[in-house]
């Protein structure tokens, strides 16, 4: 039995220390000489990397505080026209990749795009003689970013608002507070952490991005590790970039983390009640209808509208060619799927036979990978492949007499790493809420009858994990399929997917052709969005705050929060 136990640790030792090896890699890269072109780079453009990524940082943390915290404030505490209806809508934009969105309006409002078109038409102006805006800059950014990342905040800030009791905010009433007052001294400062996670989630989401920036023509850190990879050739400096970039987001990470740890809020009694939506009438129901529709409009319904019309007119274009991107995107990110959910299957069960620190450690450290951007992952995973391939090409040739070749280096089996390691977080947390479930009395009761680890793993908790196993594995395919910068750096030779592919056309201002393959992304994106308004929908709680439909059996939707 000792022999097992220590067997299923070592595994997970072994899976979680070469996930680490990419960021070992970049923190080893980052202290070898300075090259000129990195001397070139601090002299020319490092500041504006670093002023782009501060300036969307912030705006778009301001945009998604403002849209995500009212939305969700109204849908808990209020009634209005189709106030349900928006309580799982809101979540639409989530499917929505922010680089889609984002050549999706330049499309929309461009001098030759429908609305101008129509506007010249209606209005007999000639171009030119008119001014019209742009989103092709910085603000443009923040707000394509804030349209398609307000449901992070929306999520967790409507969590920390349906867990507050209404004792305690009856409390503010009978003290005289009215309902702006009641809002932000007591609802606000209670749902605090909930609200600096999404907003942290949102701020490494935009640290994270390349499309957007990219098609704007905003120079950021995720641009220019492309340029210095690529233009420059030198990986060195792009591992800096990547350093630098990696030390913002976990400068977010930490002050998630250290909002989380400062909570200490407590019930005011035993007895908890849940808050009672109040119905609104009139011009304040017509308000706030509006003001939850807008995000939606112009998050989801909008873009989606024009990529259909786009996708309708472009409809010939679905050749043999098409047929093999989706094929290329399906298989990759179904097999990403499966090895990133064996994966996180190994790691899980070896907690559970040693739930001690150094296991927890293991897991913990195996998980951080979604709160690294794509770029840092492929800079991270390319660097020792890179090595790797060179020392074997040197010294095979003198045992064998031939070179091997690339063996990692632009290969499926350094792509399909990389996204494990992007997407670890999503399979271990699904995987972990399913163990978290089943009671350590089955695992004693089999063991009284001699059943070996693995025969408990195989008989008893693989069933049961059916649920999970199937979530981790949805989740996982879905974001492999959106993933676009891992893809770009690291796709084999000749190979593409329709996310590369729907960024190539758009940048070649072929948007009709792009929507085919955007639309396909987005349809495929709004799968685990259901589910998740789903398990919302199973976890909500009525006036006698207890839930309205059983949990038992449901199986739960790690939010982004959870995986990181």
């Amino acid at each position: 039995m000792k022999q097992t136990v220590s067997a299923w640790s070592l595994s997970s030792w072994l899976v979680a220390t070469a996930l680490a090896m990419p960021v070992v890699a970049l923190a080893w890269f980052a202290w070898v000489p300075e090259s000129h072109s990195w001397l070139h780079l601090k002299e020319t453009v490092l500041a504006d990397y670093i002023s782009h990524s501060l300036w969307l940082s912030v705006g778009v943390a301001l945009g998604t505080f403002l849209i995500g915290v009212s939305t969700a404030w109204l849908t808990t505490m209020y009634r209005f026209p189709f106030s349900r209806f928006f309580q799982w809508a809101l979540l639409l934009p989530m499917a929505m990749p922010a680089y889609i969105i984002a050549f999706t309006y330049t499309g929309m409002l461009d001098p030759a795009g429908p609305l101008q078109f129509h506007l010249r038409e209606l209005m007999g102006w000639e171009y030119g003689s008119y001014w019209f805006p742009s989103v092709t800059h910085v603000g443009g950014a923040i707000t394509m970013l804030s349209l398609v990342l307000y449901p992070y905040v929306y999520l967790l800030s409507r969590a920390s608002f349906l867990e507050q009791s209404l004792c305690v905010l009856d409390v503010g009433r009978t003290l005289g507070l009215g309902p702006f007052q009641r809002f932000f001294r007591i609802a606000l400062p209670l749902a605090r952490p909930g609200i600096v996670a999404g907003v942290s989630i949102a701020v490494m989401e935009t640290l994270a991005d390349y499309g957007t920036v990219k098609y704007f023509g905003i120079s950021t850190f995720t641009t220019g590790i492309f340029r210095t990879w690529f233009g420059l050739d030198d990986p060195a400096g792009a591992a800096r970039l990547s350093g630098l970039l990696l030390g913002f987001v976990f400068i977010a990470l930490t002050i998630e983390r250290y909002s989380r740890s400062r909570q200490r809020f407590h019930h005011t009694s035993q007895r908890h009640q849940a808050l009672t939506a109040k119905p609104l009438r009139g011009l304040p129901a017509t308000l706030a209808a509006i003001a939850c529709a807008l995000p939606l409009l112009l998050g989801f319904i909008i873009p989606i509208s024009q990529l259909g019309l786009w996708a309708a007119e472009s409809w010939h274009s679905i050749d043999a060619h098409f047929l093999t991107l989706s094929w290329n995107s399906l298989w990759v990110a179904a097999t990403a799927a499966v090895v990133a959910t064996a994966l996180a299957a190994i790691l899980v069960y070896g907690l559970r036979l040693h739930p001690q620190w150094p296991q927890r450690l293991a897991v913990r450290s195996a998980g951080l990978g979604y709160a690294i951007p794509g770029t840092v992952i492929a800079v991270g995973v390319m660097i020792p492949a890179g090595q790797f391939d060179h020392w074997l090409n040197q010294h095979w040739p003198t045992a064998i007499g031939a070179a091997p070749g690339l063996v990692l280096s632009g290969t499926f089996i350094a792509l399909i790493f990389a996204y494990c390691l992007r997407f670890m977080a999503v399979s271990l947390q699904a995987l972990e809420s399913g163990m978290g479930r089943i009671k350590p009395n089955i695992d004693e009761a089999a063991n009284s009858l001699g059943a070996r680890r693995w025969r408990i793993l195989q008989a008893l908790h693989l069933p049961m994990l059916r649920g999970s196993l199937l979530t981790a594995l949805l989740l996982v395919f879905v974001d492999v399929l959106k993933e676009l910068p891992a893809t770009l750096v690291m796709r084999p030779f000749d190979f593409n997917t329709l996310a590369v592919r729907a960024f190539e056309l758009a940048s070649d201002e072929r948007l009709a052709e792009a929507a085919l393959p955007s639309v396909a992304i987005v349809l495929t994106g709004l799968l685990p969005v259901l589910l998740l308004s789903r398990s919302i929908a199973r976890s909500r709680h009525g006036a006698d705050g207890k839930p309205l439909h059983t949990t038992q059996n449901a199986t739960p939707i790690p939010t982004e929060l959870d995986r990181l």
